[in-house]
């Protein structure tokens, strides 16, 4: 039987791919105007014309990969410098000693543990778009989930997959909802009842059917036959204190100071370098450990990078208009209900080669709202729809670097977790289809 593709491989098969369909999908574009209201260049809706520019050449495609990791810079240097500075928590045994001290405490209470662990992470994803930065965390929260009895897939679905629910049903998150409310001419929050709602039965579903899983698929607890009575030194209860501080900032940071990748980069290097101080390893070894870290983490990268040039790729054989166009028009002739699940399923869809989410609404919301206006669908049902189908798809599509990065150091190979992942991902969005279809009946505006 042949392996599957690793995660390099099965990027570098995408980048091939989206480079045929250059040659195979029509070129075209709709015109673009910079909105001084929201300082984002938006898509003018109705202007879609097909063109004749020139095809990529294939040594244009290979200069494609060095341009995605070029331009996810600012995102590969948080995952270092984040990476490195968790892997010198991890030699002062703040990490370990904390992590055991946890588990004996939730000893007898995994389900409760698996909960408050997911709320953390959808909090996280409801406030900032939390997904990036739990590249660096994943062997943490393996080994957290391992001193449970759980698996790898149950570590990596409360935590990443938590935190991208939190995303898509947020009410305030300002990468998805925000941007997409912007755009749409809508009050930013609004209709936060009705997101909240759905919200709140999405993560009960979420969390029910991970449980479900663990319970059926239980494994020998790690170092099970360790003490009951652990403790944690003051040294290390004031390393983890920092950490926990340190998180708590880079969230106020990024909601009321806007800040970026690079100032949560200076936090955490920081960080590592006071923590490594702390414990006792001296500014040398702490030094040499950062190293270390970013050594285990460079393949991480990479995948993020070449995620990245997919969507250059398809910039610049200019497709990735004509793609949006030919998912959304056809809508216009559908029933309402109708027309806003096929706009969560097209979002899906598109998701796969536009993995910017923050990008898909700028390009997609402009094109819908004028189509809703005209089939009498709410405003507010397109960007419920925007967020459902697109957010949740990063759980799940290749092209999200994130993902491919956390498979990658938890030693998952991408099929395993296609097989694991969809059966809870349609399950969720049948929940996001009837949402849609309420959300269409009580007028939600």
């Amino acid at each position: 039987m042949r392996k599957f593709p690793n995660a390099m491989a099965i990027m570098l098969g995408f980048v091939l791919f989206v480079s045929v369909l250059t040659y195979i999908i029509p070129q075209g574009k709709y015109e673009r105007i910079q909105d001084p209201a929201l300082d984002y260049e938006t898509v003018v809706p109705g202007s879609f014309t097909l063109t004749e520019g020139k095809q990529l050449s294939v040594f244009q495609i290979f200069i494609s990969i060095p341009e995605g990791i070029i331009s996810a810079a600012e995102l590969i240097t948080l995952i270092l410098l984040l990476g490195g500075c968790f892997y010198v928590i991890e030699k002062t045994g703040a990490l370990k000693e904390g992590v055991v001290y946890m588990t004996v405490l939730l000893k007898g209470k995994e389900e409760i543990s698996m909960i408050i662990v997911s709320l953390l992470f959808a909090t996280g994803g409801a406030l900032n778009g939390l997904q990036e930065e739990i590249i660096a965390m994943t062997p943490v929260l393996i080994y957290f989930g391992r001193r449970l009895g759980y698996n790898a897939y149950v570590a990596i679905s409360i935590s990443f997959g938590a935190a991208i629910l939190g995303g898509a049903f947020s009410p305030v998150n300002p990468f998805s909802v925000g941007i997409a409310l912007k755009t749409a001419g809508l009050p930013f929050p609004s209709a936060s009842t009705f997101r909240m709602l759905v919200f709140f039965f999405a993560f009960i579903l979420w969390v029910y059917l991970i449980i479900k899983y663990a319970n059926k698929n239980r494994i020998e607890k790690e170092g099970e036959q360790e003490t009951d009575h652990p403790s944690i030194s003051i040294r290390n209860l004031l390393i983890l204190g920092l950490t926990g501080a340190a998180f708590g900032l880079m969230i106020y940071g990024i909601l009321w100071l806007e800040w970026g990748f690079n100032e949560m980069s200076a936090e955490f290097f920081v960080l590592g370098i006071i923590v490594g101080l702390i414990g006792k390893l001296g500014f040398n070894e702490t030094c040499e450990v950062y190293i270390k870290g970013f050594k285990e983490l460079t393949f991480a990268v990479i995948i993020v990078g070449l995620a990245n040039s997919i969507t250059i790729i398809l910039e610049k054989g200019m497709i990735t208009d004509t793609i949006i166009y030919g998912l959304f028009t056809p809508m216009q002739y559908f029933p309402k209900s109708l027309a806003a699940v096929s706009m969560m399923v097209s979002q899906s869809i598109l998701h796969f080669p536009v993995s910017s989410y923050s990008g898909q609404a700028l390009m997609t919301i402009p094109i819908l709202s004028p189509l809703s206006d005209l089939i009498g669908l709410s405003r507010q049902v397109v960007v419920l729809a925007y967020q459902y189908g697109a957010v949740m798809m990063d759980v799940l599509i290749p092209t999200n670097g994130a993902l491919m990065a956390i498979l990658a150091v938890a030693g998952i190979s991408y099929n395993n977790w296609f097989k694991f992942i969809i059966k809870p991902l349609l399950i969720l969005f049948g929940l996001c289809a009837i949402a849609l279809i309420v959300a269409v009946y009580v007028g939600v505006k």
